[in-house]
């Protein structure tokens, strides 16, 4: 049996300390975060468990500018007044997205739920085991009557799956969540900022409805809301997209 030596004691026992002190430095964050999106969530009137704690850590350790991954397109047309940019015509390519169908009381209910069970999704729970990585925006369906007077409840959250998962996308643990193959689509996208909920949502539709030329070649009963900022985010980067019929 070999005696330990000072020197070694001291940095086998500093390094266990540095280890205890980085764990509970890690706790505390884990917590400190939860806590935040709890009462975040609270005024969406939406619980967010306990067992959401390490997803929201892993997403906001990863979520800095060079961490995300955009959703690739392809400009057609930026149409401005003034030196404002009013709207902007793209193409996004075929892909494949993990989407999840919500139908809470209230929009902002359903995208929290939505997006949380797709954050457990990205953070590990899936097939691969692996942390899938962010991909902006996060889009959600939505739908309206004919008219566009009132939006119906049911929507669908959906998670763009990463250039390099695309061929093989990892299978959701969440039998809730299915991977589905979206067409090509040409959308006509205008920003805005703030949060989302039913009257924005109809305010920024028939807002872009009466700037486009031609509203009546896009679908009149389906538009997605992209975001570019979480949930909990006060001030939300968000686009209007309308939809080019096919």
């Amino acid at each position: 049996m070999t005696e330990e030596s000072p020197d070694s004691a001291y940095h086998s026992h500093g390094s266990s300390l540095e280890e205890e002190g980085a764990e509970r430095m890690d706790d505390e964050e884990q917590e400190r975060l939860l806590n935040y999106w709890q009462s975040v969530g609270r005024g969406h009137q939406v619980d967010v468990p306990r067992d959401m704690a390490e997803p929201i850590q892993q997403l906001t350790r990863n979520n800095s500018p060079q961490e995300r991954q955009s959703i690739p397109f392809t400009l057609i047309q930026r149409k401005e007044k003034l030196g404002d940019l009013l709207y902007e015509k793209r193409q996004y390519g075929k892909a494949k997205w993990a989407c999840i169908k919500m139908k809470e009381k209230q929009y902002e209910q359903s995208i929290c739920l939505g997006f949380m069970k797709l954050m457990r999704y990205i953070c590990e729970q899936n097939s691969s085991g692996l942390y899938l990585g962010i991909t902006i925006p996060i889009v959600t369906i939505v739908h309206t009557n004919e008219s566009q007077s009132e939006m119906r409840q049911a929507v669908t959250v959906a998670y763009y799956l990463p250039e390099v998962l695309q061929d093989q996308p990892p299978h959701p643990f969440d039998s809730d969540i299915i991977i589905e193959e979206w067409p090509s689509t040409i959308v006509y996208s205008r920003s805005f900022r703030g949060i989302t909920n039913e009257d924005s949502i109809m305010r920024e539709i028939n807002l872009l409805a009466e700037i486009l030329e031609s509203p009546e070649l896009c679908l009149q009963d389906t538009f997605i809301i992209a975001g570019y900022t979480n949930p909990a985010a006060a001030n939300r980067h968000n686009e209007i997209w309308f939809l080019q019929r096919p």
